[in-house]
């Protein structure tokens, strides 16, 4: 399942209604709690009050518990999009964009060191817990993952990476930094956290380049190579290309 498909399974199932507007508001402040107190210690109750509506005002807008979540869950999922992937797909397909995509998750995971990430405390409190919930929070992950190995799979394409790189391998393995860097900085507090993070994304990206560099497509210079290595002038064309 395509992260797209995963943030499109949570939001299908939720009914537009009137007050679309006081309806985001009380999504933007349930996800600042549950990325405090996780998603099951989202509460009708607090939310009420610290919107200062009464809690039949907040199911007016949620007919549960769970829809409230599920909404969370949609919302966080999308701006880690905006944030992470969208900037990234403005890059040239290849190594570039997989950068992008690691520099920004790092920079966001930052951010959420204080704030508190979503999926780590998500992916803890269902890990054994099966349901809609459950199956929710494994459907962006595996969304996201798949991400991931599209990307490299995209930087193997153009022969920035080894072909044999295991695309799986290497996304479970930027998986294991970004939450070692997570526990690193959020936990332990460690001061190293972002740098050691950096170098062990940069020594996979490094293990895994090509020894040989792409070659540019042939109609970016106009000429070619002869085995002396001098360059050709096109056929019938004159010495001299024009610049772009």
């Amino acid at each position: 399942m395509s992260l797209a498909a995963a943030i499109s399974s949570l939001t299908a199932p939720l009914r537009l209604r009137k007050g679309e507007l006081t309806r985001a508001a009380i999504v933007d402040a349930a996800l600042a709690i549950a990325r405090r107190d996780g998603l099951e210690g989202l509460t009708i109750g607090e939310l009420a009050a610290q919107m200062r509506m009464s809690k039949s005002g907040v199911f007016a807008h949620f007919g549960s518990r769970e829809e409230l979540q599920r909404a969370v869950l949609a919302e966080y999922a999308s701006r880690f999009v905006g944030a992470v992937l969208a900037p990234a797909v403005r890059r040239p397909r290849g190594l570039a964009r997989l950068q992008a995509i690691l520099d920004n998750w790092l920079k966001l995971m930052r951010r959420e060191i204080e704030q508190g990430c979503l999926m780590i405390s998500g992916s803890i409190e269902y890990d054994d817990r099966p349901g809609a919930m459950r199956d929710a929070v494994v459907g962006i992950i595996r969304g996201w993952s798949a991400e991931l190995q599209r990307a490299i799979e995209d930087a193997k394409a153009t022969g920035e990476l080894r072909t044999d790189t295991d695309a799986a391998q290497a996304a479970f393995e930027i998986y294991g930094l970004m939450l070692g860097f997570h526990q690193n900085a959020r936990l332990l507090r460690a001061a190293d956290s972002t740098r050691r993070a950096r170098a062990g994304l940069q020594r996979l990206i490094e293990d895994a380049r090509s020894a040989t560099p792409p070659k540019p497509p042939a109609a970016a210079t106009g000429r070619t190579r002869s085995p002396s290595g001098r360059a050709k002038r096109p056929v019938g064309g004159s010495a001299r290309t024009s610049s772009p």
